[in-house]
């Protein structure tokens, strides 16, 4: 046998080596309970308009590469939430924490995962008990899931995709009185939706895993049903229009992205039906088969916060918003008790499956990081899946902390972080992101 007839029938035997698993649970709270995202709710929740859920996809090589992305239905995974999922997972599947992701949709219409955004919600002692079970369930239905996707795992072909959806736009407006969170069209934004799709031994389709860069906002907070956004009614799209596809939405970099318009049920289902479409249009065709290893690393990383003092705290004792006033008393406190901290702890992530490269990051990313990490590192397929492992709050680019606005100033005072980051974090995230993407090659 000739030497190029040898390596095609290695490609095919590394191929054929493949396996996949998909599950799926129902994580939906009973009875009422306080919604996220929104300070300007007064109560809990009014019942249910669509389920949530937990779903776990789980790949391996044959070559004891395996990795396991957790698709979610909540607002994000606080830090001490993920690592106890981790923990678990590893205890009883030997999974490492490079091998996991834990993506959140990022819906503002679900449950408060405790302690996320915990300083913004005025929940009396029996509510917060009701978030707090709801967490402690979460873990335990999320460890749940990944073991029944690996106990799944069956003969499969995983092809990489990319369909295009275009209901996300830029929300950061520059005005004469400063940054105003408003509609501009003219602003960056990134319509890419990419999909990484399963074929069983019979080449049907049988999990999607797609992601998009918007926020999981057109439900706002006037609403107090529970439901997915429009990330959740796109995957009911494709799970009801092709029964035995279990479909899994990754949030991408979404923090100055909001769908247009917004604030009705009736958009919510109208988004997710086309983001849905979007990924329906590519289903059927073949995409890129993807051979070889599956390769995962994790990190924490430190990114520095602006310069800040006790002196700015207890000038901010004195401000008329609220949640700055409760931010300064916590941030007092520490100063007194030594424990306040001086860089932001940062997780970030990146998995090869075969050819196809995913990059996972914390927090409430920009979408310019998705555009410069595709760009710098010469890959178009790159899948960015921000609100990942943890969302602890922001993450803007050097521009907008030099502009100013919400996402850049004013929303770390409503995730009790001491300051904004500074306006050199955004090299050294797309630095150590670059590292960390060769660390798997």
């Amino acid at each position: 046998m000739r030497w190029w007839s040898l390596l095609l029938v290695a490609g095919s035997l590394m191929a054929a080596d493949w396996k996949a698993g998909v599950a799926k649970v129902d994580i939906t709270p009973e009875g009422p309970i306080w919604m996220a995202g929104y300070a300007a709710r007064k109560h809990p929740s009014e019942g249910v308009l669509a389920r949530l859920y937990a779903k776990a996809l789980a790949v391996e090589d044959g070559r004891k590469g395996r990795g396991v992305v957790v698709t979610t239905d909540i607002i994000g995974y606080p830090r001490s939430v993920s690592e106890e999922i981790a923990v678990g997972v590893l205890k009883r599947y030997g999974l490492e924490r490079g091998q996991l992701v834990l993506n959140a949709s990022h819906t503002h219409s679900g449950p408060v995962v405790w302690p996320n955004l915990s300083g913004m919600y005025p929940m009396n002692a029996e509510q917060k008990a009701k978030v707090e079970a709801f967490t402690r369930r979460l873990v335990e239905q999320v460890v749940d899931v990944v073991g029944a996707a690996l106990g799944k795992m069956e003969k499969a072909k995983v092809e990489q995709d990319q369909s295009m959806a275009t209901f996300a736009m830029h929300r950061r407006r520059i005005t004469a009185e400063g940054v105003k969170l408003a509609r501009n069209p003219e602003g960056p934004k990134d319509h890419l939706v990419p999909v990484i799709k399963v074929r069983n031994a019979k080449g049907e389709v049988g999990a999607v895993l797609f992601g998009y860069s918007c926020h999981n906002t057109t439900m706002t907070g006037e609403f107090y049903q529970l439901n997915g956004d429009y990330a959740g009614y796109a995957q009911a799209e494709i799970e009801a229009r092709r029964p035995g596809v279990t479909a899994l939405f990754a949030t991408a970099c979404a923090g100055d992205q909001n769908p247009e318009p917004r604030s009705s049920l009736e958009l919510a289902e109208r988004h997710g039906k086309a983001l849905g479409e979007a990924v329906l249009a590519v289903l059927e065709r073949k995409g890129e088969e993807l051979k070889g290893s599956i390769k995962g690393r994790y990190q924490q990383i430190e990114l520095p916060f602006e310069p800040f003092g006790q002196n700015d705290f207890e000038k901010e004792l004195s401000s008329t918003n609220p949640y700055a006033r409760g931010r300064a008393e916590a941030m007092l406190k520490a100063i007194a008790e030594r424990r306040i901290p001086r860089q932001l702890s940062y997780p970030i992530q990146a998995i090869r499956l075969g050819q196809a490269e995913i990059v996972t990051l914390g927090g409430e990313v920009v979408v310019e990081y998705c555009l410069r990490l595709r760009r710098e590192t010469g890959n178009p397929k790159l899948f960015v899946m921000a609100y990942s492992n943890d969302v602890m709050c922001y993450i803007p680019t050097r521009k907008q902390v030099e502009e100013g606005g919400y996402e850049a100033r004013e929303s770390f005072i409503y995730y009790g972080q001491p300051a904004p980051l500074a306006g050199e974090a955004e090299d050294v995230l797309v630095g150590k992101v670059k590292a960390l993407l060769k660390g798997v090659k």
